[in-house]
């Protein structure tokens, strides 16, 4: 085929080479997803080869546009276009698709390969990501370069996504999609790929709605592009619609491709066999006929081809070079926000940045989510980066930034919008806000936070999961996080949710018992830059007073001595509002003349990482009695308690009552923890 003016013989014999190695790598190793890596072969070209703003030698450079293969299970076709692009995946890595210790896993993954801007694979996530990062360039360009008239600015770039029918079917995408259109992300454009099949076959078994009236609906730009008249990739149509999408600029962008999975396999173009599963060697060696290969040749590109293709890098390194002319320019004239953005990209903090979070005087009570409220002000004082909301629970979760304005277009005739606002509202839409956090923290330079009820973590835990997977830095704010919420009973009380949430490796759970906790804790989330969920209470707690007990900063060891006694014959461990409780029942216990220590471990993450002598100082191990108190399923507990502790737990779902009646009818109260003490010990 003859396409555009520079379109050439070369680019069409690249592209069925694309299609050949995506064969190939699953063939070599058995299994895989070849038929879409196949189909969208000469699609990922097109983009990276003429319209992708990247340069190959510097894959962080920061004014580049960023790509997410949200079909993360066609990795082929990133990794080709790795390999063509130079951003160091060779031949060999190719034929080592999906082995140990390969740079080309079965799904792409952030951190792992260079050029991957996320791990893709769970379907929806990389649209919902792609919304997230679309919305972090524009605050980004507000806080470097409000200035700069629209679309001139360094700062601006685009946000490109491949997706397909199963991510446009998850929720998730839904979510991120309607609230894209809301804001306007003309940054943002995604190409679905129609073709209709899944594992199951044809998508139309479930999934017949008008996918561009929906998007339409949504407020996007959609651009429809048929397949050619023999079923292959309309390059001319195809490039004409990504010119469309990058020229609009008010609208986020959906271009619905039609394709034909596995095109141009002979026997298995358009089933649902070649989604999931290896073509066989008859077929590939068919399907390169039909290209014009040498069926007899595996892995195979020319060097002059392979020539051509890595051309792209000189495209990149001058396109790198004008850009670094331009940031020289607005360095010279932009001394302070030159500054923060250096500090901003070494992910460091100016000095005495916690010098305005506040210090909760005892003597009266206050729920640890009010807290937070106030902690989070402070820190946006002298963080201009940080910033974020709540999925339509701000009142509640107090996540508001005083005078931080809506982040919403210029266009919104909401109250207090603006295009740079500090204050997100996700909409009452919980996956995808964690999803939008995830992509604001992988786009680099700011901090976020989201917030709702601890209950609805479990409508996050995919994207939350995604985090720690990816080790990156977003934030979960999780209040009403017991049978404190009351009266509105076991649906919105989260029983099993803290287990639950422990459970995910490499997410740090803060559940902390008083406001000076949560001072400590939201010190600690913000040094440590690391995935984190602060569990906060609805109900008013005390404020210890540290002038009989230690200091609030040993929340940053994740459990530390709270209060202890002379010669203690058991340890009672609390987190969150039974912190208060372990202290009301060591006094108890004292009248009685029994010693108890009282640990508070509002992180066990944290505490795990501390050495074994502290470890031992905090739970000694001579004392055999130790008691978990906390207001959920024992489930994680006999660890730290062991086979001859107690747990003072929840293994049953709430009521519907006061709070302090539902604490006292299920045993969180002195009277009933004293008695099971004393008869253990």
């Amino acid at each position: 085929m003859t396409v555009m003016a520079d379109w050439n013989e070369l680019d069409d014999r690249a592209v069925a080479y694309a299609r050949a190695l995506a064969a190939d790598s699953v063939q070599k190793v058995g299994n895989g997803h070849p038929g879409t890596a196949m189909s969208l072969a000469p699609v990922a070209y097109l983009l990276f080869q003429r319209h992708l703003i990247h340069d190959p030698s510097d894959p962080t450079w920061l004014g580049r546009d960023r790509f997410i293969l949200s079909c993360g299970h066609s990795s082929l076709t990133l990794y080709t276009q790795l390999f063509f692009s130079g951003y160091g995946l060779e031949m060999e890595d190719l034929k080592a698709f999906r082995t140990w210790g390969s740079l080309t896993p079965g799904h792409p993954e952030f951190g792992h390969t260079a050029g991957v801007e996320m791990t893709t694979g769970p379907l929806g996530q990389g649209v919902a990501t792609a919304v997230g990062m679309a919305m972090a360039a524009r605050y980004e360009r507000g806080l470097l370069d409000s200035k700069a008239p629209a679309y001139t600015s360094i700062f601006d770039h685009t946000i490109w996504s491949i997706c397909s029918d199963g991510d446009l079917q998850e929720g998730v995408s839904a979510e991120a999609s309607s609230l894209a259109g809301t804001q306007e992300l003309g940054n943002l454009n995604v190409i679905y790929d129609d073709n209709r099949i899944s594992i199951e076959g044809d998508t139309h078994n479930a999934f017949t709605e008008d996918v561009s009236m929906r998007y339409r609906a949504y407020g996007w730009h959609v651009i429809e592009v048929d397949a050619a008249s023999d079923g292959s990739v309309d390059i001319i149509a195809l490039d004409a619609a990504m010119i469309a999408a990058k020229n609009e600029r008010t609208r986020p962008s959906l271009i619905r491709l039609k394709t034909v999975i596995a095109w141009p396999a002979p026997t298995l173009r358009g089933t649902g066999k070649s989604h999931g599963s290896a073509l066989g060697d008859e077929e590939v060696a068919a399907t390169k006929v039909l290209l014009g290969l040498d069926p007899n040749e595996k892995f195979a590109m020319p060097d002059e081809v392979l020539a051509h293709v890595r051309a792209v890098k000189v495209r990149g390194n001058t396109q790198h070079a004008e850009w670094k002319i331009a940031f020289s320019q607005w360095e010279e004239e932009n001394t302070e926000k030159a500054a923060l953005l250096t500090r901003l990209r070494n992910r460091t903090l100016p000095e005495n940045w916690a010098s305005g979070i506040p210090v909760f005087v005892p003597g009266k009570e206050i729920a640890t989510r009010a807290a937070s409220g106030e902690v989070i002000n402070a820190i946006a004082q002298t963080l201009p980066e940080f910033w974020g909301g709540s999925a339509d629970l701000a009142g509640s979760n107090n996540t508001s930034i005083d005078g931080g304005g809506s982040f919403l277009p210029a266009t919104s005739a909401i109250k207090g919008a603006d295009p740079y606002g500090r204050i997100i509202h996700f909409g009452i839409r919980e996956h995808a806000m964690a999803a939008i956090l995830n992509g604001i923290t992988l786009h680099g330079l700011t901090r976020s936070f989201g917030g709702t009820f601890a209950v609805f973590s479990d409508y996050m835990r995919p994207a939350v999961r995604l985090a720690a997977l990816m080790k990156i830095a977003s934030t979960f704010v999780w209040t009403h996080d017991s049978i404190g919420v009351g009266e509105d009973g076991p649906t919105h009380q989260p029983i099993e949710h803290f287990a639950a949430l422990r459970a995910i490796p490499g997410l740090d759970v803060i559940r902390p018992g008083d406001a000076n906790e949560v001072a400590e804790a939201w010190k600690a989330i913000i040094i440590r830059n690391r995935p984190a969920g602060i569990l906060l209470s609805r109900q008013n707690l005390p404020v210890i007073d540290r002038s009989i007990t230690s200091p609030a900063s040993g929340t940053a060891k994740g459990a530390y001595v709270l209060k202890d006694s002379e010669n203690p014959v058991a340890i009672l461990i609390a987190t969150g509002s039974e912190l208060s409780l372990a202290l009301d029942v060591q006094s108890a216990l004292e009248a009685d003349g029994i010693g108890v220590r009282v640990v508070s471990a509002p992180c066990l993450e944290w505490f795990a990482e501390q050495e074994l002598s502290y470890r031992e100082s905090v739970l000694t191990p001579h004392i055999a009695l130790k008691v978990s108190i906390e207001v959920g399923i024992a489930q994680g507990w006999r660890e730290l308690i062991g086979d001859a502790g107690i747990s003072i737990s929840l293994e049953h779902y709430g009521a519907s009552a006061d709070a302090k009646r539902l604490f006292n009818e299920f045993g969180f109260n002195v009277d009933a923890i004293v008695k099971r003490i004393k008869a253990a010990l």
